[in-house]
């Protein structure tokens, strides 16, 4: 029968604090791994030594990594996201609503106002405008 005392609770904070410890440690080189291949000033021949270099000598690799380019890895990760949130704004605005039926009708009068288009054609665009909403 295994009794509670066998582990105590300071074994098992130990036991939390090396398995969050573990966690970190992979987010890390995975990280360092995938900012490796992304670069684009990078060779694929340097890409190869820091892979290697991470894999075969991992916390020396990924400290190494880390003094080296960890401005630049902020760099790209900051740039990353600001295209990121340029292309989401663009999609945004792509598909958001133009105003609805009022702001159709309002265009159209503008065209009738200009003498671009006629009364039937602006009625049309006004049914057309009015139907949709």
């Amino acid at each position: 029968m295994i009794v509670a005392a066998d582990y105590p609770f300071l074994d098992l904070m130990w036991t939390m604090i090396v398995f969050v410890a573990w966690i970190i440690w992979i987010w890390m080189v995975i990280v360092v791994l995938g900012d490796v291949f992304r670069r684009r000033d990078a060779s694929g021949a340097k890409k190869v030594i820091w892979t290697l270099f991470i894999i075969f000598l991992p916390l020396i690799g990924v400290l190494a990594y880390l003094i080296a380019n960890g401005d630049s890895m902020a760099e790209r990760s900051a740039k990353e996201a600001r295209a990121q949130q340029t292309q989401f704004d663009d999609y945004v605005r792509s598909v958001a609503d133009t105003g609805g039926a009022a702001a159709e009708i309002e265009r159209a009068k503008g065209l009738l106002d200009s003498g671009a288009i006629s009364q039937s054609e602006f009625d049309a665009l006004k049914t057309k405008a009015l139907a949709g909403a």
